[in-house]
Order: C-alpha cells, then sequence, then structure tokens
C-alpha cells in the first residue's frame, strides 16, 4: 500500500525515544490538540450528516455503527450513550465491530480484513431503506468499514462515512463523507492517537447536533434523558427545576407525575393538564419543547419567569 497520512512520520518523531519524558508528553499533547483542530473543517458536512441521521430517527428508523479496531471503540462508546444522555431507544441502535463481541475482549486485528463479516452484520441488524449507517475508518480502507457501507448502501439506507485520509475508499463510498484530515502521529500509525480523538470529537458533535433536531435538547440541557440511576434522577430533576423555575423538591414531585420524563414535568409545570395531555402536546409538536410551550400559550423565550417567585405568589 501506498503512504497514508495516518501512516506518515511526524515532524517531531525523530529521537523521541531518547527524549525527556516531559518532552516526549508535550510532543504526544500537542499532536492531540492539532488532530482535534482537524474537526473544524468537517463542520459542513458534520452537520449535513446529522440533520440526515435525525430525519431517519424521526422516521422510526434505526441508526447503525460499523468500525474495527480502535475506531470501533469509538463507535462503540458513542452508541452507548445515546440511550441515557438524549433517550434515543436501544432497540433503534446497532453496534457492528469487527469480529464481534469477542473485539471487545481482544480487539484481534484480524476481523477488520473481513468484508463479508461485515454484510452479514448489516444483514443481520436488518439495516436498509430508512436507517442509516455510519462507518469508521482512519485510514478510510479498513475492508470491514468499507464492506459495511456498501451492504448498507445496496440495501437502501443513508450512509455516513468517517475517515482521516482524504480521497479514501470508505468516503469515495458514502454518501456523506466526514473527512477528518489528522497530521501524521507523533507514533506513526497509532491512530488510536490523533485520528481516534478526531473522531471520538466528530461523533460527539455529530451525535448531539442530531439529539438537538431531535428536540432532546433545550437551551443546552438533555431535556430527553433516560434517568436511570440515582445521579440521573437527581440530574433530571435539576433539569426540571432550572427551565421551570419550580423548586427542587416541586421538580422531583412532577417528574414523578411524569413517570420520569423530563419533557413532560416541564409541560405539567407549564400548565398540561396531566401528563397524559402534555405527552399528546409533545406528539404534535415532534416532541419538541419549545413549541410544545408554545401550544400551552407561553412565549418560550419568556416564559421561565411566568414559574419563578412571582408564580409562586400569585399561586398563593
Amino acid at each position: 500500500m501506498a503512504e497514508t497520512r495516518t501512516e506518515a512520520l511526524h515532524g517531531n518523531a525523530e529521537g523521541l525515544d531518547i527524549q525527556a519524558p516531559e518532552v516526549i508528553l508535550a510532543s504526544l499533547a500537542d499532536a492531540q490538540v492539532e488532530a482535534a483542530k482537524a474537526v473544524r473543517n468537517a463542520i459542513p458536512s458534520i452537520a449535513k450528516a446529522a440533520e440526515i441521521i435525525a430525519g431517519r430517527l424521526s422516521g422510526g428508523g434505526k441508526l447503525a455503527y460499523a468500525a474495527a479496531g480502535s475506531s470501533g471503540l469509538m463507535a462503540l462508546a458513542d452508541a452507548l450513550e445515546l440511550p441515557g444522555t438524549f433517550g434515543i431507544q436501544r432497540d433503534r441502535i446497532a453496534i457492528l465491530i469487527a469480529g464481534g463481541d469477542d473485539a471487545l475482549r481482544t480487539l484481534a486485528g484480524g476481523p477488520e480484513d473481513d468484508a463479508e463479516e461485515a454484510t452479514t452484520a448489516v444483514a443481520n441488524a436488518g439495516v436498509g431503506v430508512g436507517d442509516c449507517l455510519i462507518a469508521l475508518s482512519a485510514s478510510g480502507t479498513t475492508p470491514y468499514a468499507v464492506g459495511a457501507i456498501e451492504e448498507a448502501r445496496r440495501r437502501g439506507a443513508a450512509t455516513v462515512g468517517i475517515a482521516n485520509n482524504t480521497g479514501s475508499a470508505l468516503l469515495q463510498q458514502a454518501d456523506t463523507a466526514i473527512l477528518l484530515e489528522t497530521p501524521p502521529e507523533v507514533i506513526a500509525g497509532s491512530t488510536r492517537m490523533g485520528a481516534g480523538t478526531a473522531q471520538k470529537i466528530a461523533l460527539n458533535m455529530l451525535s448531539t447536533l442530531t439529539a438537538v433536531h431531535l428536540g432532546h435538547v433545550h437551551d443546552g440541557y438533555m431535556v430527553n434523558l433516560m434517568a436511570d440511576n440515582m445521579k440521573l434522577r437527581d440530574r433530571a430533576a435539576r433539569i426540571v427545576a432550572a427551565v421551570s423555575g419550580r423548586g427542587q423538591e416541586e421538580a422531583a414531585s412532577l417528574l414523578e407525575k411524569s413517570g420520569g420524563a423530563v419533557k413532560t414535568a416541564i409541560l405539567l409545570a407549564a400548565g398540561a393538564d396531566s401528563a397524559d395531555a402534555a405527552r399528546k402536546i409533545l406528539e404534535r409538536t415532534g416532541q419538541k419543547l419549545r413549541p410544545a410551550l408554545s401550544a400551552l400559550g407561553h412565549d418560550p423565550e419568556k416564559w421561565k419567569p411566568l414559574f419563578g417567585k412571582d408564580h409562586a405568589r400569585t399561586k398563593k
């Protein structure tokens, strides 16, 4: 194979092994910062991809991730956090990693060359029309990732490719290509470092913007989180209190009435007659809180003061 950017030697790598530890670490830290900067150039394509993914999810489709090795770990981290952070149902997310479950223990390199395994995995996950698949590969040539994207396209799914080398097969095959043109690694070819960092950042941005499109974010709050532990239940109550202007204790009570649904609890605070009525309003407004507040007769830009101390005095 011709040498790619991700396999090239970094300009500061000569004599690395005989440098002082602090100097080595400074080089590694600087390289991570430079890798992170590369994501900015991909903002337009990330924005396009998020809109497509949100459209597929809102239409009842699923989101699949396909990758191998370190890229697979980046994909896994993003995918597993979507239900808890944004309340996206787990059965709407498919995670395809070269080597299957064994990869989570050994991360063996061989399976990444198996394009046929990827084809089978995409088929078994039921990825097709109405769905979207994101495939990741630092080199952009990993057979598993390329095979997954080819099969997903053949089955009618929208496809997003994320790679760190320009002109790579993965980016050419994808409907939406996200190029993260990171510098050569300080340890040549060790793409778990700079390339992986850029992939993680890009995935964070992509899934977060998707959640914004879906109405799962309001004023920087995760209003569709799945509160399934003590920390998240406390966070949910704090979100309801912050957005509605109610006290923490009342917010917790509203959450209990809503069955733990943050948006529903906020609408109860805003005057919805019942949790069922609040849910119906959310259904009519595409699960988006601002238009739901408007449907209750509130200006969503100014409603919070109505539910602060002045509101409490009025209620008395």
